[in-house]
């Protein structure tokens, strides 16, 4: 049963720009938050940046900071990262989260299957 899916992921080359998107098909409640985390394999998942629904605050990994920007539409319950100047690094696949909010992977409940990006030239 899905709750949340993620979308727009794909290969790019390094520089481009891409933006994701998360579809909540629950309500997000005004003080929950939605993240966005990324893994590859081998390694543990990633905290990259968060948004309190409501509120519009914002947590941000620093190695991402400047370079990704997450934003939301609130009556649609659908959220967006925005990331800019890609590079092969960043090939991983990226989740979607909704929870209570902050850096803390513990502290998200409901999670997303994951949609892949590749960045290669």
């Amino acid at each position: 049963q899905v709750q949340l899916e993620e979308s727009g992921g794909g290969l790019v080359q390094p520089g481009d720009s891409l933006t994701l998107s998360c579809k909540s098909y629950l309500h997000v409640s005004g003080s929950d938050a939605m993240g966005w985390f990324r893994q590859t394999p081998g390694k543990e998942r990633e905290f990259l940046a968060a948004v309190r629904w409501a509120s519009g605050d914002t947590w941000y990994e620093q190695a991402v900071k400047g370079r990704f920007t997450i934003s939301r539409e609130i009556a649609k319950n659908i959220g967006f990262l925005q990331m800019n100047r890609l590079k092969p690094e960043d090939t991983a696949v990226y989740y979607c989260a909704t929870g209570s909010g902050g850096s803390t992977i513990w502290n998200y409940g409901l999670w997303g299957q994951g949609t892949q990006v590749t960045v290669s030239s």
